[in-house]
C-alpha cells in the first residue's frame, strides 16, 4: 500500500514539473528578458584620444510597468520613470559604491568621481 502512495506522489511530481517546464517554456522563449531585467546587446570603445576613453552602449529591457531603461550601479537596469523624466540622474545610482555622483550642468547626463580623482561622464541620448 505505501509502495503504491509513493508511485502515485512520484507521478504527480513528475508531471506537475513537467507542466511548470512547459509553461517557462511558453512564457519566457528563447531571446526574451525577464521582467524587470536588462542585457547590453553592443559596446564600441573609442580610444584614439590620449587620456581619454569614449565608450557607447546599447542595453535591451524589459522592464515593469512604471519602469524605463537606465543604469545602475554602471550597469543597464529598469529603473522608475519618474527619474529619467525629472533627470535627476544621480537617483538611479548610476555610480559604483565607492564613487561619487554629480548632475551634468545642463541635466544631459551625469559624472561619477572616483576616490582618486579619476571621472567618468555620461551623456544621456
Amino acid at each position: 500500500m505505501q509502495l503504491l502512495r509513493l508511485a502515485w506522489a512520484l507521478a504527480g511530481a513528475t508531471v506537475c514539473c513537467f507542466v511548470i517546464f512547459l509553461i517557462h517554456s511558453h512564457v519566457l522563449k528563447e531571446g526574451q528578458l525577464a521582467a524587470g531585467t536588462c542585457e547590453i546587446v553592443n559596446l564600441d570603445r573609442d580610444i584614439s584620444q590620449p587620456r581619454r576613453t569614449i565608450a557607447r552602449q546599447t542595453a535591451r529591457c524589459a522592464c515593469k510597468k512604471g519602469q524605463i531603461a537606465g543604469t545602475t550601479r554602471a550597469r543597464p537596469a529598469c529603473v522608475e520613470a519618474s527619474i529619467v523624466r525629472s533627470q535627476q540622474w544621480c537617483d538611479m545610482m548610476p555610480c559604483l559604491e565607492d564613487e561619487g555622483c554629480d548632475l551634468l550642468v545642463n541635466q544631459s547626463g551625469w559624472t561619477c568621481t572616483q576616490p582618486g580623482g579619476r571621472v567618468k561622464t555620461t551623456t544621456v541620448s
